[in-house]
């Protein structure tokens, strides 16, 4: 931390909107949040941004990257063919102790990749996962969110211990309600994986397991985190995202479908605003890659530059929050545990 701030480094270039939202986002981050930024992409492009819309660039360390992971490179890019990219360079940065988080709207394989194989997982994690904050009546944890096509029930164990401390840390949720994605309350309901799954969280000390949470009960703040695999995660993430915009776009229609329906608007607008902010992903920033070493936010590939300027204020507050130490506690204290366990059951069998 240079001078005491927190240090946020930055990759411009990844996303649909970059570098020119990503950028904007950054700027209106620096007058809003005390903390140092490390901006990575190309330089060109970042200086003829800031001169066209008057931004002081001395507030930031401009590091100058060759390349860019575009959203259709392969994942191993970022650490094979294109380690001069923004995003490779922010990871070794973050790596290197040069800055304490990193924000990126780059290719999630990538990034996660990037994560893993650059910054590193938490010593005794077997797998680390994206966690992305679902809209609801209360915020909801979804992990794993995309990143894990398949795992086992140990891994699952360990999202249910990473995504509780997390809803504690972030959130200040005393004891968060842990709940397992599957169709049917019973424990005996879903795949092998599910009903083993159920069975070890049910054992596990470290969590407030509340059951199995079905898909219509998700909006309702049933639980506080909603652990499940990256491919059921990715689609029910998609799924809520694709509804939302449906409503919205419904809602749209009826109140301008006449005269007497834009006076009713007029009347509920201040109610309509509030609600559609209440579902709104981007007032939560990004989706974090918990399981890595150090802070790593995931910001929507789509993000304008609140969406991005709120990805940074988290990355802040998961920095400042020392998350990730407690984290790296829990986990510690989990794989000792499981260890001491498979001892123990090693000695029966051989008695």
């Amino acid at each position: 931390q240079a001078g005491g701030y927190m240090v946020i480094i930055v990759d411009l270039m990844g996303g649909d909107n970059a570098p020119a939202e990503t950028l904007k986002g950054v700027y209106m981050a620096s007058e809003e949040f005390d903390a140092e930024y490390i901006v990575v992409g190309d330089k060109a492009q970042i200086e003829k941004i800031a001169a066209e819309n008057g931004y002081d660039l001395s507030r930031f360390t401009v590091v100058h990257a060759d390349s860019v992971i575009e959203m259709d490179d392969d994942p191993m890019a970022v650490v094979r063919t294109k380690k001069d990219s923004s995003m490779s360079i922010g990871l070794s940065l973050l790596a290197e102790g040069k800055g304490d988080a990193l924000v990126s709207t780059g290719n999630t394989g990538a990034l996660f990749t990037g994560a893993t194989l650059i910054t590193h997982k938490i010593k005794g994690v077997q797998r680390a996962a994206i966690a992305t904050i679902i809209p609801a009546q209360k915020p909801l944890l979804l992990i794993d969110s995309g990143a894990n096509v398949t795992v086992n029930a140990e891994s699952m164990e360990q999202f249910a211990i990473m995504g509780s401390t997390y809803m504690k840390k972030v959130f200040g949720i005393e004891n968060p309600r842990v709940g397992l994605l599957n169709n049917g309350t019973e424990a005996c309901k879903g795949t092998p994986l599910q009903i083993e799954c159920y069975k070890h969280l049910s054992e596990l000390d470290e969590i407030n397991f509340v059951g199995n949470i079905e898909g219509n009960a998700i909006p309702f703040g049933k639980c506080d985190v909603l652990v499940t695999d990256g491919f059921t995660g990715n689609i029910l993430l998609k799924s809520i995202e694709g509804m939302g915009k449906l409503v919205f776009a419904e809602l749209k229609k009826i109140f301008g479908a006449g005269i007497f329906t834009k006076l009713a608007y007029l009347l509920v607008k201040k109610q309509l605003k509030a609600f559609k902010k209440s579902f709104d992903s981007s007032e939560y920033g990004g989706a974090e890659l918990l399981g890595i070493s150090k802070p790593v936010i995931k910001a929507h590939g789509s993000s304008n530059a609140k969406a991005f300027k709120n990805a940074i204020r988290q990355a802040i507050n998961v920095s400042s929050d020392n998350t990730i130490d407690e984290i790296t506690e829990n986990i510690v204290a989990y794989t000792e545990r499981r260890r001491a366990q498979k001892k123990q059951a090693d000695v029966r069998t051989d008695e």
